[in-house]
């Protein structure tokens, strides 16, 4: 039975050395976001955010940092959170696809919206 398992192990070995090796796919890293804020989203508490946006997709947390995700029909907006004091606040947002002028698409932001901004 030793002989068997032994044979086998070693016919296994072979097959596994002739096998084609292939080269990992590398993908290059995209271009950085451009830069700016949308001015009525940055520093909005999660609260004020769960009123303009609803509930999220999904929420990730690490440590003093959060990552919500809202999901549209065209597009993903990403509202990442950062501590505040004893709260959190946005501090950055992104989507999918990206803005021209800045790293948040104003189209799909208003979009994913389910009421109206404040009236400045």
């Amino acid at each position: 039975m030793k002989r068997v398992v032994c044979v086998f192990a070693l016919g296994l070995l072979a097959a596994a050395c002739a096998a084609p090796q292939t080269a990992p796919t590398i993908n290059a890293i995209p271009p950085a976001p451009p830069k700016g804020e949308p001015s009525d989203l940055t520093g909005m508490a999660p609260s004020a955010l769960r009123v303009a946006f609803g509930a999220p997709a999904f929420v990730r947390k690490d440590g003093a940092a959060q990552m919500w995700r809202y999901d549209g029909v065209s597009c993903k907006a990403f509202f990442f959170l950062y501590r505040d004091g004893d709260d959190f606040a946005v501090r950055h947002v992104e989507t999918i696809p990206r803005g021209e002028k800045e790293a948040a698409d104003p189209d799909c932001l208003k979009s994913l919206r389910v009421s109206p901004p404040p009236v400045s």
